[in-house]
């Protein structure tokens, strides 16, 4: 069975995905990364960009203008402000 990751992604007003996904690729300020199972613990800036989240072999977006991501233990956060 294929590894996944817990995402969850909140703005300042509600709460926009919490589940198991595959991958998320994000807008980092120093060029957009991917975030795999097993992935090493990283805290990073996000910039003006797609936050693109796979799950159940199905691919979504959300424009972001800037956020944070933490990433530990399987489980990725990430707090975003809107376009």
């Amino acid at each position: 069975m294929m590894k996944k990751l817990h995402l969850n992604i909140v703005s300042p007003e509600k709460e926009l995905f919490n589940g198991e996904v595959e991958s998320v690729t994000l807008p980092g300020t120093m060029g957009s990364f991917s975030i795999l199972p097993q992935h090493a613990p990283i805290v990073s800036s996000l910039g003006t960009g797609k936050l693109i989240y796979a799950t159940d072999g199905e691919e979504h977006e959300l424009d972001i203008q800037s956020g944070f991501v933490e990433m530990s233990n399987g489980r990725v956060a990430v707090c975003i402000e809107q376009q």
